[in-house]
C-alpha cells in the first residue's frame, strides 16, 4: 500500500493505493483506491463508504455530513472502478463478489490503525449495498466477527437486493445468463443503455452534480455476463438470509420509475432499481434492520433534490444518534 497523497477532490481529501497484485480474472495488475477526508481532533467514529456499479466516490457533501457529526470519513474505489480503473480493465468486472474481500479487509485494517478504539460504520450504495452485507456475513463466520473488528453499524442507500424487470429474468433469464457466463464471461450483454438517471444527476444536463463521465457514464458501463452472474449468486445468498452482525439502516425512494430517456419523474423516483424489492429483502440482513422510504428520492438518495436529500440526511442522523454511541 502506498502513502497518502492529495486526491483529485483537493484538500482535505487524500488517497492511497492498495496493491492487489495479479487479477484472478486475468486482466493484469490491479489495485483499489482508498480515499479519506483528513480529520482534525479525536473522532467519535469512522465511516467507510463503498460505491455502486458505474460509480466512484465524488460525493463530498456526504463526507462533510459525517465529518460534521464527528466521523473520520473513508471511501473505497473497488478494483477496476473509478480511480482504480486501469488500461485493459473491463470496468467493474469481477467474477465473484467475494474477491472484493481483499480490499475490504485491507481498508478495515487501515481504518482501525488510524482511528483505533472508535466504532466503525459501513455505508454503501446500490451494488455496494450487496457487496458489504455479503462480506459482513462472511466476517461473522470468523472468530470475533464484525463486532470484534470494531464494526458497529451498516447504512445502505438503495441496495441492489434483486434483479429488477420481468419475473422471467429472475428465473429462466438468470439460467441463460449463467450459461453464457461459463463460456464468454466478459462478453457484453445486449441490453439497451438508459441514460435517464445519469441525465437527471449531471449538472450540464440540469442536474446538481459534477463528476467524471469516464468513470460514471451517463448511461452506465455495459453489463457483462460474468459480472451479472456474480451478482445473481450474491442475491441468492442474501435471499437465504444473512447475519451482518450489526444494526442496519436501509434507505430507498418511495417509488420506481423506469425510462430510457429523462422524464420529470426520473428526478423524484428510483430510476434504476425496484424499491419494492429493496423493501422485501431488507429483513434478510438479519438483526436490527430499520428500513425507511424517502419520498421523491432518486436512486442515490443522497444525490436527490434538496428536500428529499435533506430528509435522507435527517433520517441517517437520527439512526446514527440511536445506534452509534
Amino acid at each position: 500500500m502506498t502513502g497518502w497523497t492529495e486526491d483529485m477532490l483537493g484538500d482535505p481529501y487524500e488517497r492511497r493505493t492498495i496493491d492487489l497484485g495479479t487479477d484472478p480474472d486475468g486482466e493484469g495488475e490491479i489495485t483499489a483506491t482508498l480515499v479519506r477526508r483528513r480529520f482534525e481532533g479525536e473522532p467519535r467514529g469512522a465511516l467507510v463508504y463503498v460505491h455502486g456499479f458505474s460509480d466512484y466516490f465524488f460525493q463530498t457533501e456526504l463526507a462533510e455530513f459525517y465529518a460534521d457529526r464527528g466521523f473520520a470519513f473513508y471511501s473505497l474505489d473497488l478494483r477496476k472502478c473509478g480511480r482504480s480503473l486501469g488500461q485493459g480493465h473491463t470496468p467493474h468486472y469481477v467474477s465473484d463478489l467475494a474477491l472484493y474481500d481483499r480490499e475490504l479487509d485491507e481498508t478495515l485494517r487501515t481504518v482501525r490503525a488510524e482511528v483505533p478504539d472508535v466504532p466503525i460504520v459501513l455505508s454503501a450504495h446500490s451494488t455496494g449495498g450487496l457487496v458489504l452485507p455479503l462480506w459482513l456475513d462472511r466476517l461473522n463466520l470468523e472468530p470475533g466477527g464484525a463486532r470484534g473488528r470494531g464494526i458497529a453499524g451498516l447504512v445502505l442507500n438503495s441496495p441492489w437486493f434483486d434483479l429488477q424487470g420481468a419475473p422471467w429474468m429472475r428465473s429462466i433469464g438468470t439460467q441463460a445468463i449463467r450459461a453464457f457466463a461459463k463460456v464468454r464471461p466478459k462478453d457484453r450483454m445486449r441490453l439497451p443503455l438508459a441514460e435517464a438517471y445519469g441525465v437527471s444527476l449531471y449538472r450540464e444536463h440540469g442536474g446538481l452534480w459534477d463528476y467524471d463521465l469516464a468513470w460514471k457514464p451517463l448511461a452506465g458501463f455495459p453489463v457483462t455476463y460474468g459480472w451479472l452472474t456474480a451478482v445473481r449468486r450474491g442475491h441468492a445468498v442474501l435471499h437465504r438470509g444473512l447475519d451482518v452482525g450489526v444494526p442496519s439502516l436501509v434507505l430507498r425512494s418511495h417509488r420506481s420509475w423506469f425510462s430510457f430517456k429523462h422524464h420529470e419523474k426520473t428526478d423524484t423516483s428510483d430510476a434504476v432499481l425496484d424499491v419494492r424489492q429493496i423493501a422485501r429483502w431488507s429483513g434478510c440482513l438479519g438483526g436490527d434492520v430499520t428500513s425507511l422510504q424517502v419520498r421523491n428520492a432518486r436512486h442515490d438518495v443522497y444525490l436527490s433534490n434538496d428536500d428529499p436529500r435533506a430528509e435522507a440526511y435527517r433520517l441517517t442522523g437520527e439512526w446514527l444518534d440511536r445506534w452509534i454511541p
